[in-house]
């Protein structure tokens, strides 16, 4: 039984850093894909960062708006898929979810078309 389950969100002011984590159970994470997304209060949800299965090119996605701040990151050993988020902005306030289609790679535009397995989602706070 496929489950992901996110933690790591919370309050935090702006230029500050958080690191959420995807716990994945039912398979393993070196052999698909894990995409992070977000959902603002009124706002449509997007995709934030991809990492592709572990075929040694460490294929990754990053939607342009966190490109630079964000680092996505697979730990075989825990079957996690992390989040470092720095230089956070009041714009990143969202939930964040992490899913998977038990897809291999990832879509090059974030798309959440065959993401048929979902987290419960961790809120991130940007406040001063």
């Amino acid at each position: 039984q496929v489950q992901l389950v996110e933690s790591g969100g919370g309050l935090v002011q702006p230029g500050g850093s958080l690191t959420l984590s995807c716990v994945a159970s039912g398979f393993p994470v070196d052999k698909y894909g894990i995409a992070w997304f977000r959902q603002a209060p009124g706002k449509e949800r997007e995709g934030v960062s991809c990492i592709s299965m572990d075929d040694g090119t460490e294929d990754t996605y990053y939607t342009e708006a966190v490109k630079g701040r964000f680092t996505i990151a697979r730990h075989s050993a825990e079957n996690t898929v992390t989040l470092q988020m720095n230089s956070l902005k009041p714009a990143d306030t969202a939930v964040y979810y992490c899913a998977t289609g038990l897809m291999r790679y990832c879509s090059a535009s974030g798309s959440s078309r065959g993401m048929d397995y979902w987290g419960k989602g961790t809120l991130v706070t940007v406040s001063p």
